[in-house]
């Protein structure tokens, strides 16, 4: 019996927002609405994420100035109970590699680990011979295959990946939808679902927080980004990050309504 559905180890920011009329260009000024801050970081918004559609969630971070780079793997080895109990560990890379590298190696028999690369950079093969999935966008998969060489075909990403060594990957195309699949299942592709964007921040991170705990209840590798899909559609039509994500009830009465 597991005491926690995810846990997820990463990082906790302040986020500083300042609202502009436009997207200066390059050596442009541009005035500022007022200063807001919001709470974020990718390890924060996907717990909270989680949390929010009813996942019993647990966050491993560090906090105070320039905590992030300072959680180390013998935090990591230290908070080997906390494994123990979560059914699912997921994890990104605004933390140390080497704590991600220790985070696999403290993987108990049977705990399933997903991992949002992001910020993208060449991962060990030990590492990714772990992700179940490893969930990237475009540019986290170039990156990863090594380059702008690897070519304009998604489902080619995705068969890539796999080759080098994730048990499953999904990769998401924003309006797109998603490619999902696994060793032993051929490339899927999951639909988006059609929505008016707001904002797009922490979209990325409520559906990697949902498919990790769709993953954790038993859903297949189909049905698990299909949902997150849901979730990353009514976070868009809310303005910022940790305060967009939606509930449980919320995303069924969306999709229900738009008939998703």
């Amino acid at each position: 019996m597991y005491d926690y559905d995810l846990l997820v180890v990463g990082s906790a920011n302040v986020d500083l927002v300042i609202g502009v009329e436009r997207r200066p260009g390059a050596g442009e000024t541009v005035l500022g609405s007022d200063l807001a801050v919001h709470p974020g970081g990718k390890g924060a918004n996907q717990a909270v994420a989680a949390a929010r559609l009813g996942a019993r969630t647990a966050l491993l971070a560090r906090v105070g100035d320039d905590a992030n780079g300072r959680l180390a793997p013998e935090d990591v080895r230290a908070a080997g109970p906390l494994f123990h109990a979560s059914r699912v560990v997921s994890a990104q890379l605004e933390i140390p590699l080497e704590s991600v590298v220790e985070i696999v190696r403290q993987l108990p028999s049977g705990t399933r680990f997903v991992l949002n690369p992001s910020p993208p950079q060449a991962l060990p093969v030990e590492v990714l011979a772990a992700c179940d999935p490893l969930i990237v966008n475009e540019h986290e998969a170039r990156v990863i295959l090594g380059g702008e060489t690897i070519g304009d075909d998604p489902a080619a990403w995705v068969r890539e990946l796999l080759a080098s060594g994730p048990k499953s990957v999904v990769v998401t195309l924003g309006s797109e939808g998603a490619l999902v699949a696994s060793a032993a299942e051929e490339v899927v592709r999951v639909a988006s679902v059609k929505v008016e964007a707001v904002d797009t921040t922490g979209a990325g991170d409520s559906f990697a927080a949902a498919l990790a705990w769709k993953a954790s209840a038993g859903a297949s590798l189909a049905e698990a980004p299909a949902y997150a899909a849901r979730v990353g559609a009514v976070a868009v039509t809310r303005r910022g990050a940790q305060e967009s994500f939606p509930t449980a009830e919320e995303v069924e009465a969306l999709c229900g309504r738009a008939g998703f």
